[in-house]
């Protein structure tokens, strides 16, 4: 049964509250505990565990209280009763909380208890703190190796529909152009997997030396390439096979979105693809990206709004693209190819 909007609010007033019951549970080894022994007395956690039993079983129902927890049999006393994680809980809790521990690190504290001021005009979080585009080396690294964290069921996704994005070519390698494509990360594994594929990360100067420490370290070096340009002020280079946006386009507004698009149809060559892959607008999304959300209402000039797979679809179409469809997976790919016409090669980057 889905929790109640009652049951969420509880939640969220209770959050701080929550998130320590959580991160005991973890850093204890409870977590893991339940997870490789389901079933367990509450005497023998407590034992194994050093904690007072009769204190234990309050973490314990606080625990199912979020869904985390079973507790069987049904209407058993503490004493009696045993307890396994939920379903699934112990995936959501390596998913959600490395993720959500990463980014305490981000200075969201100049925000509260001040936001009603910030949303009217108070200076919010300080450029020196977080600034969009990152303006300084620091901050670069640390925002590119934030996208990194969540790089794998992205790469999932992308190899669940490689016969369809990376199909070969016999006169030539396949061309790819990962717009804001990081650190080169996404960049190393699809030429790593593919030998037939080249791919050009673009990015601003800034980030080259992330990706060049990425490529050093790469077996398919000689297939990495990188191409130090502004996309907001400068067009993007001609003749690829595939142009990817991952997680790029909802951190800017619809116009810029659209118009980096359209570069992006300008770009391919004769039968190429555009695919776009981003936290689409569902409830669970706008969950996990809360913290980003609530921080950047203090960061001016990031626009970050998740759009529907809709949107995208729409816009691809809009620019002429064919068979433009959602592709499933853990982030879903809208992908649309370009018509047959003649080839452009691109430049070689480096």
């Amino acid at each position: 049964m889905s929790p109640t909007l009652a049951t969420t609010l509880h939640w969220i007033w209770n959050g701080a509250r929550a998130r320590e019951v959580i991160e005991v549970a973890l850093d204890s080894g409870l977590v893991a505990d339940l997870e490789a022994a389901p079933d367990a007395p509450l005497a023998a956690l407590a034992e194994r565990h050093r904690m007072l039993p009769e204190r234990l079983y309050k973490l314990l129902d606080a625990l199912e209280s979020l869904g985390l927890v079973v507790r069987t049999p049904a209407f058993a006393e503490a004493s009696a009763a045993r307890y396994r994680l939920a379903d699934g809980a112990a995936a959501a809790l390596a998913q959600v909380c490395g993720r959500e521990r990463d980014r305490e690190r981000y200075p969201w504290r100049a925000l509260h208890g001040e936001l009603t001021a910030v949303l009217r005009g108070a200076p919010g979080v300080p450029r020196e703190g977080f600034a969009w585009p990152p303006a300084t080396a620091e901050q670069t690294e640390r925002f590119e190796a934030s996208m990194v964290a969540g790089l794998g069921p992205i790469i999932a996704s992308f190899q669940a529909h490689a016969a369809r994005l990376f199909a070969g070519r016999h006169d030539r390698p396949l061309r790819v152009l990962d717009v804001g494509g990081g650190d080169g990360t996404l960049a190393r594994w699809i030429a790593e997997t593919h030998p037939h594929v080249r791919v050009d990360v673009l990015n601003l100067p800034a980030v080259r030396p992330l990706f060049e420490r990425v490529r050093a370290d790469s077996s398919a070096r000689d297939r990495l390439g990188f191409v130090a340009l502004d996309f907001l002020a400068e067009p993007l280079p001609p003749g690829y096979d595939l142009v990817t946006f991952v997680r790029v386009l909802h951190d800017w507004p619809a116009e810029v979105a659209e118009r980096l698009l359209a570069g992006a149809a300008a770009a391919l060559a004769p039968g190429g693809r555009v695919v776009v892959c981003e936290e689409f607008r569902t409830p669970e999304r706008l969950a996990a990206q809360f913290f980003w959300t609530y921080f950047l209402i203090g960061v001016d000039g990031c626009a970050s709004r998740l759009r529907e797979a809709e949107a995208y679809v729409a816009w691809l179409t809009r620019l002429g693209l064919e068979d433009v469809a959602v592709l499933p997976g853990a982030h879903e790919l809208v992908a649309g190819t370009a018509r047959p016409s003649t080839a452009v090669m691109p430049s070689q980057p480096q």
